[in-house]
């Protein structure tokens, strides 16, 4: 009973061979993937590298640009204004190895508009603001670095969420920003603006933290599906043929 029940031979052989069919598509399926992966990183360094050697815009500028559509990310940016350094937001980060935090200030604009600085990373034990009080700028500042776009949702379900209460905040969402600091959400502006690399006083916060040598390993994953995708086929002609014989 238990032989006469297993499938005719041609059965099997038509599902193996549908197997290896969905297994190849698949495989070539991501290779290709990884391939216009490859594509859109290498255009993107090109065009970060190609922005970053700009001159400043100005805030009204950028403005200007966001507004008619264009991507404004990684533009370099003047701004001028006061920090309220008592509404400071601190972002998880990490920095050549070490943890800590980003430090987000309020820029308060001539225009009584507010635009969240990230002025750089300083270690965990450096979180509190008593224990840099040197980095704490005082009075009408000048602000270059490169703009950022804010974010329009938590760009993943693996990243936590932000505790406003400890002000530990894991992505940038500008309206939990603007309410945990009882700034007036439609007084922000739209943007963030990452520092460049001046020193400050103390040495904390370090500017110049945005994430511009980008990991692209695109080619070795494409080459790496290609490759499966080609044993593949290698090992099932092999099969095929020595079945034959």
């Amino acid at each position: 009973m238990a032989e006469a029940a297993r499938p005719p031979r041609r059965g099997r052989a038509l599902v193996a061979g549908a197997a290896l069919l969905v297994a190849l598509v698949l495989l070539l399926s991501l290779g290709t993937w990884q391939v216009k992966r490859l594509h859109w990183k290498e255009a993107l360094l090109v065009q970060m590298t190609e922005r970053r050697a700009m001159p400043p815009a100005t805030l009204g500028e950028i403005e200007a640009m966001a507004a008619r559509g264009e991507d404004i990310e990684y533009r370099p940016l003047r701004v001028e204004g006061v920090f309220e350094n008592d509404r400071e937001r601190h972002f998880f980060a990490t920095w050549q190895g070490r943890s800590g935090y980003n430090i987000y200030t309020p820029l308060q604009l001539a225009d009584g508009r507010h635009l969240f600085v990230n002025r750089g990373f300083v270690p965990f034990d450096r979180k509190e603001p008593e224990t840099r009080e040197e980095g704490r700028l005082a009075g009408e500042r000048t602000v270059v670095g490169l703009a950022r776009a804010r974010l329009a949702e938590k760009p993943s379900s693996l990243v936590p969420d932000n505790d406003l209460a400890k002000n530990i905040f894991y992505w940038k969402d500008l309206d939990a920003m603007a309410l945990s600091t009882g700034i007036d959400a439609g007084r922000l502006v739209p943007l963030f603006i990452d520092a460049d690399d001046t020193p400050n006083p103390g040495g904390l916060p370090i500017g110049g933290v945005t994430p511009l040598d980008l990991p692209n390993n695109h080619l070795q994953y494409a080459v790496t599906w290609y490759g499966l995708a080609l044993a593949l086929v290698a090992v099932s002609g092999a099969y095929l043929w020595r079945r034959k014989r």
